[in-house]
């Protein structure tokens, strides 16, 4: 979920967790867990950007992950129907398929007409709208085969309101008068798990052995894990990696270093696609982009890798903000900053498709004809290709280049003891004439990319930029 509408639920699980204790033994053994709760429920450093990330597996640096959403990948909207593409997905240059919740959707009090993915009713069952346990295995096993990794979404905060796991009360949130309550006011269809609870924790951890044991999947996606204690996490972790030690955890959160220093591969990023719809869509110069950058670093542990996204289930389609080039362009960007590529649902094809609230609850199909759209896709792949044969991408530095349009244009080196890949893009509606402030330009030559000719009368140090118009250009780095 958008980390603009959620917010750190640690401390409210804890305080109802001493409701509940105070409701129900009133007596000096409850004053005294509760201390105990409180110095225990967190595990914090008091700088995490002074540690290291976690050891991940080398392969997830060079990785671009695919986001699907089921329902409406494909008009059958069912697990069939994303096996049948992935041969596309597959030529596009993709190696991880990150798959939305697949589990029953609970009915009560459920929103539109068809409910959330996230509001799930057996964490251990499949949404028969999608197909049955062999169609799963079958779509892994397919993905296996062609050296893509699966990554199934876990909502561990959280289950609908008709879960089979409504036979035990204690494992929800209560308030004070003994309710069960949501994780969030607004999060009227789901109820909140309570943590607090080492039953939930086993569940929870037993439920992600199975999908791993009987399945195949390699990892998973924790939807809005900071609402989950970190030192369950921890434990997870642990304990999954037994079954694989090369279990790969990506962390829907945005401003937690610590998770990614103590449990998970990857976050979500959320403060720069924040920050490049200002850019976008707000007219606030380029060069905040670089800002946010040197944020991240300040704040994030060493090595901590991020999803770098323009398009997910929660945003406005990025054609939709941006136009069909400007989402070009600022997907351009994420293909060639630091960090880990995401593309979504169709967007390869230049699909807009709606799929956040209140798109979520209904049933809205890509529309995969991409008559009249530029060839996306072919640039698409090539993107993909040209990172995915450069460490200099994913492992290499990220230089950021001073130019003289900094309002409108970002301009960086990617380079590492082999290569240098200047990248220039105008994330402007408006043309951007201008040069870099770098002092040697000798020996770049531009890389060809399917329908973007690179610029013929004009060489580095000299830009001159159209409408989101962008370049790269390499060359072998300079000798000391």
């Amino acid at each position: 979920m958008n980390m603009s509408r959620t917010r750190d639920l640690n401390q409210l699980n804890l305080s109802n967790a001493m409701n509940i204790i105070q409701q129900k033994l009133r007596c000096p053994f409850a004053i005294a867990l509760i201390g105990w709760m409180a110095m225990n429920s967190t595990v914090v450093s008091a700088d995490p950007a002074s540690l290291s990330a976690r050891k991940s597996p080398d392969w997830i640096r060079s990785a671009v992950v695919y986001e699907i959403f089921p329902r409406d990948f494909s008009p059958e909207g069912d697990l069939n129907g994303i096996t049948a593409r992935l041969n596309d997905l597959q030529d596009l240059g993709v190696n991880v398929l990150w798959l939305m919740p697949i589990h029953p959707i609970g009915e009560k009090m459920r929103k539109g007409s068809l409910g959330s993915p996230f509001s799930v009713r057996d964490f251990y069952a499949i949404n028969p709208d999608y197909g049955a346990t062999n169609d799963f295995k079958r779509l892994v096993t397919e993905a296996h085969k062609r050296g893509m990794k699966v990554v199934m979404d876990i909502v561990a905060g959280q289950t609908s309101w008709d879960s089979v796991l409504m036979a035990h009360p204690a494992f929800y949130l209560h308030d004070t008068n003994g309710a069960i309550i949501p994780p969030d006011p607004g999060w009227t269809d789901v109820a909140g798990l309570n943590y607090a609870n080492p039953d939930v924790r086993r569940y929870m951890i037993d439920m992600m052995k199975y999908w791993m044991t009987d399945y195949g999947v390699d990892g998973f996606r924790c939807n809005v894990a900071p609402n989950v204690p970190l030192d369950f996490w921890i434990t997870a972790r642990a304990q999954l990696e037994q079954v694989n030690p090369q279990l790969i955890m990506f962390a829907d959160a945005g401003n937690n270093p610590e998770l990614l220093a103590k449990a998970f591969d990857v976050d979500s990023s959320w403060g720069m696609i924040g920050m490049l719809n200002k850019v976008m869509c707000s007219g606030i110069p380029a060069y905040y982009l670089k800002g946010q950058w040197d944020h991240e670093n300040q704040q994030f542990p060493q090595g901590a890798l991020h999803l770098r996204f323009t398009d997910n289930h929660e945003e406005i389609r990025a054609v939709a903000r941006y136009g069909m080039n400007g989402a070009l362009a600022a997907q351009v960007f994420m293909l060639t900053l630091d960090g880990v590529p995401l593309f979504y649902n169709g967007m390869e094809v230049g699909d807009a498709t709606e799929s956040a609230d209140p798109a979520l609850f209904e049933k809205m199909p890509v529309f995969w004809q991409s008559g009249g759209r530029p060839p996306l896709r072919a640039i698409y792949r090539e993107l993909i290709k040209l990172r995915r044969q450069n460490p200099a991408f994913y492992n290499g530095q990220v230089v950021w280049v001073d130019n003289t349009a900094p309002g409108q244009v970002v301009t960086m080196l990617r380079q590492d003891a082999r290569d240098e890949f200047l990248v220039l893009i105008n994330l402007s509606s408006c043309p951007a004439t201008g040069s870099l402030t770098l002092s040697d330009t000798t020996g770049f030559e531009p890389v060809n990319i399917t329908d973007n000719p690179a610029p013929v009368d004009v060489v580095p140090p000299n830009f001159h930029l159209g409408s989101y118009g962008w370049c790269i250009y390499h060359r072998p780095t300079p000798s000391q």
